[in-house]
């Protein structure tokens, strides 16, 4: 099987060779950039399986890199920084990130959650066989990415794309927050699940308030859920 390519932007050295020697012995195949710009070019004129992206570096911010990449690629994005902020978290994953992981960290941690967005990156690819997801007067085309109601287009962010997927594909469930933290972001910090309330009320606010049709739901203590009528 041939090694999944792996982009690490990273500007501070000694973290960035530490992870690629890992990384490497692991089996992956590392192309290390230390500035912005020339981590968002290589990504431009290369194929990689992942991209490990700090968020404070020279020359264009992680978050504006992922920004741009998420314009024509879903490959999957870990965020590496030194911020640890509930917001600071909101904006890498608003911003198209599928993970979150605040420095320092260990490499166990790291490759585990490579582990998990890989396989949710294989999961999604698996539920393109089933194109059209619908509830109520709102539809899902998982292949475009795109979300209507009442045939009206719905812009959302990647992040909020995924959550309203995993709420449709689970509708009349009640999940909790650890479930969707777990399903949606690959993670499950106890104490780091406000960042769900947050999504839900972005989900909201685009759907059910934009729309006046009460999709998602909350059971309180428990979780939320897609009730199809």
């Amino acid at each position: 099987m041939e090694a999944k390519k792996i982009l690490l932007i990273e500007d501070e050295v000694k973290l960035a060779r530490f992870v690629e020697l890992e990384l490497k012995y692991e089996g992956y195949d590392v192309t290390v950039i230390h500035d912005g710009r020339e981590g968002l070019e290589t990504f431009s004129n290369e194929e990689f399986d992942m991209i490990l992206l700090d968020l404070m570096l020279p020359g264009l911010s992680g978050i504006e890199i992922c920004r741009r990449i998420r314009k024509t690629s879903s490959v999957p994005i870990i965020m590496l920084t030194a911020k640890d902020e509930v917001m600071d978290k909101v904006a890498g994953l608003d911003s198209g990130a599928d993970d979150y992981l605040t420095k320092p960290f260990a490499i166990e941690e790291l490759l585990a959650r490579m582990r998990v967005a890989f396989k949710h990156c294989s999961n999604h690819q698996e539920e393109g066989t089933k194109k059209i997801l619908t509830v109520n007067h709102l539809s899902i085309n998982i292949e475009k990415c795109m979300v209507t109601v009442n045939d009206t287009e719905v812009e959302l962010t990647k992040k909020e794309f995924e959550l309203l997927l995993y709420l449709v594909q689970n509708k009349n469930i009640v999940l909790t927050r650890e479930q969707i933290l777990n399903q949606v972001w690959g993670y499950s910090y106890i104490g780091e699940t406000n960042v769900v309330d947050v999504y839900i009320r972005y989900l909201r606010s685009k759907v059910d308030e934009a729309f006046g049709e009460k999709f998602i739901h909350t059971i309180r203590g428990v979780g939320y859920y897609v009730k199809e009528e």
